[in-house]
């Protein structure tokens, strides 16, 4: 009888292991494994294992809220079904080889707060759903393919501290609506196809750190109002058709931004940060 009660037990506690993550949750780490090539990840996953042993996968309360998956040689496209991982807050496929566009089922990832893509082959529009991730601190899209125009709803993602969308070929102004990101300590546009005048609303962005504009097709004149960002260390806004040259600003205490010639000066390397 006492073989058979721990049998029993040994049996729970097995299908309890294998079973704590729900089906559509393990059905869609699957899809992005398929759909990713992961026999040939350079880290991959043995299938029959838990999935809380799955590298790169966190899990809390037998739901999973974390894939960290950079660096790991991942190829092809993304499934449609990561948007059913609706508990995930950090979602990190950075400096992969990944391709396509991006599944617009992202946007039912509403416990998101940060999206990392960059370093890939990931192409088209910047979906404008990511707009509706209200959750979100990080967006870094950088090095990548997309085109098009910045998507007016990303600037009602208020709670965004870093939105880094360098080294594409995005096109169109800046959107006037981005004072809206109140919280913004990091943005870079660099390296785009991007044109028009720098707007003046982002000097109300108070809290700016890095503000990375250089290589794009901007016009007029910079606005003499980021002076007041006090906590601005670094701006790059060099290579651009703007009525004079700048030079590039990195540090605690940088120079005043008005009329910084290029004449004479080094300019700092431009960058992608993170």
């Amino acid at each position: 009888m006492k073989t058979l009660k721990l049998l029993v037990i040994c049996l729970f506690v097995t299908a309890y292991s294998f079973a704590n993550v729900s089906s559509t949750e393990k059905d869609a780490l699957i899809a992005i494994y398929n759909t990713t090539k992961g026999a040939e990840w350079s880290a991959t996953w043995d299938l029959e294992s838990p999935i809380d042993t799955w590298y790169g996968i966190k899990v809390e309360d037998n739901k999973v809220v974390e894939i960290s998956l950079q660096f790991n040689n991942l190829q092809g496209e993304l499934p449609e079904e990561i948007g059913n991982l609706i508990h995930v807050k950090r979602l990190n496929l950075g400096f992969n080889k990944l391709t396509g566009k991006l599944p617009s089922s992202l946007k039912n990832l509403k416990e998101l707060t940060s999206l990392e893509l960059f370093m890939n082959n990931f192409e088209g529009e910047i979906p404008p759903e990511l707009g509706e991730l209200k959750k979100l601190e990080a967006l870094k899209l950088y090095s990548n393919k997309f085109a098009g125009n910045i998507p007016d709803s990303l600037m009602s993602l208020t709670n965004l501290k870093e939105l880094l969308l360098g080294s594409n070929y995005l096109t169109g102004n800046i959107p006037r609506e981005i004072f809206a990101l109140s919280k913004l300590q990091k943005l870079s546009l660099m390296d785009n196809k991007m044109d028009g005048e720098i707007p003046v609303e982002i000097a109300q962005l108070t809290n700016l750190e890095e503000l990375l504009l250089s290589t794009n097709q901007f016009t007029g004149d910079l606005p003499m109002e980021l002076m007041n960002l006090t906590k601005l260390n670094t701006m790059m806004v060099s290579d651009n058709n703007l009525n004079q040259e700048y030079i590039s600003v990195s540090g605690k205490n940088p120079p005043s931004l008005v009329h910084l010639e290029m004449q004479n000066a080094t300019a700092t390397m431009d960058i992608e940060k993170e």
